[in-house]
């Protein structure tokens, strides 16, 4: 017989525009429910929440994250991060660089996104555990996009209330033209687009999200190319202040735990020689409204 755990949780805010450190938590063994509740509100207030010092195998992550919920898997004609044709999609994705022995993801910077965006259900959180960290660089930076929202002024509020935002899905984008942040002319389609309301309401919490990556291939429906270009560039403007964001430190052992949908994350380009290996996995999300 298993027994649960329910050891005091401390939760501690990091001061930053969002975010948390959690500690009384073992991710290796079984929690209580008590335990888990607390968790998911703790995440509806933070955001983030950071477990330190986790030794985990893959097993005991999955274990961990389905508390939370179903795992994220994709439609299988929608490419992901480690998608590869006529194969399913890994449940535990590792992200790495400088490691031969796994798929190596790269050193280059990842612009502020939230994963999934371009499906019809974009995927609610993510938990992702550090194996291998550079010791400089590395870092990754989360934004509060309810923070972003609340900080609109009025008149933005109420242009933006009702309108659907397409992001096109990076992984089809052609690498070798310059990228496109707004898409201005009428392109054949490679593959299905699903409009997001621009405005998300979180689907446990209530509160208005601004619901769009910094850097991805975007298109408001029902706007002129021009003017919707025009919105989007003031509003990733709006996105891009120090204010709305935490930038986090890895230390091998940290698990992250994230809300996707009311989160933006960042990395910054770090040193090509340097090793660091991530294990994420992502659950499942419903239909933005």
């Amino acid at each position: 017989m298993v027994t649960l755990t329910e050891p005091t949780v401390k939760t501690t805010p990091t001061g930053a525009a969002l975010g948390a450190v959690v500690a009384g938590v073992d991710a290796s063994r079984p929690v209580g429910p008590q335990t888990i509740l607390h968790l998911k509100q703790a995440l509806l207030e933070h955001h983030l929440l950071l477990f330190q010092r986790q030794t985990l195998t893959d097993e005991q992550l999955l274990a961990f994250a389905t508390y939370f919920g179903s795992l994220f898997v994709p439609p299988a004609e929608i490419p992901v991060l480690a998608f590869r044709p006529g194969e399913p999609p890994p449940i535990v994705v590792t992200i790495a660089h400088g490691a031969q022995e796994h798929e190596d993801l790269g050193n280059h910077e990842l612009a502020p996104h939230s994963d999934h965006h371009w499906t019809p259900c974009p995927s609610s959180g993510a938990l992702m555990h550090a194996l291998e960290v550079p010791s400089q660089g590395g870092d990754t930076h989360w934004l509060n996009l309810v923070l972003a929202y609340e900080e609109l002024d009025p008149a933005t509020k109420e242009r933006i209330a009702d309108l659907q935002l397409i992001t096109y899905n990076p992984f089809l984008s052609d690498h070798s033209l310059p990228a496109a942040k707004y898409r201005l002319a009428p392109q054949p389609l490679v593959s299905p687009v699903y409009p997001h309301p621009l405005v998300r309401t979180h689907p446990q919490s209530g509160q208005k999200i601004l619901y769009l990556d910094a850097d991805t291939e975007v298109e408001i429906v029902g706007l002129a190319p021009s003017e919707g270009a025009q919105l989007i560039e003031t509003l990733r403007q709006h996105l891009n202040q120090p204010r709305f964001y935490y930038q986090h430190r890895w230390s091998v052992g940290d698990l992250v735990f994230w809300d996707n949908q009311s989160t933006l994350h960042y990395r910054p380009a770090f040193d090509p020689a340097a090793r660091r290996v991530m294990k994420r996995v992502s659950l499942a999300g419903s239909r933005p409204f």
